[in-house]
């Protein structure tokens, strides 16, 4: 038996920002992008463009940001927890999602973060 996936946001690149399944949202590793290509300039701008992507992923499935249980971060230097946590917490509500965060380099050396989630469908 197959599991239905639909896209969300369908991408012509190699891949799909977010995909629905088996009553789940899964959203691939967003970015600190505006929709004009713009990178954001800090840790602070670049944090608060990746949960706006998110966002939009999760209102376009029909989920908030409550509805996410997991969390995946990557940060590029272990200085910037404290500034991304402060603006993460300020989305998430309670019980905030389970959440792993690894600093790592990412694809570009513009970007200092990278987010992914899996959020329950309501």
């Amino acid at each position: 038996m197959s599991e239905t996936k639909t896209a969300i946001f369908p991408s012509s690149g190699p891949y799909t920002p977010g995909i629905v399944s088996g009553g789940f949202l899964f959203i691939a590793g967003q970015v600190g992008i505006k929709a004009d290509g713009t990178i954001g300039a800090t840790i602070e701008e670049q944090t608060q463009l990746v949960i706006e992507n998110l966002g939009n992923i999760l209102r376009a499935a029909g989920c908030d940001f409550k509805d996410v249980v997991k969390a995946t971060t990557y940060i590029t230097k272990p200085e910037y927890l404290q500034a991304y946590n402060k603006i993460y917490m300020e989305y998430f509500p309670e019980p905030r999602p389970a959440r792993a965060t690894v600093i790592a380099g990412l694809v570009d050396e513009k970007f200092l973060i990278e987010i992914e989630a899996i959020a329950k469908l309501p």
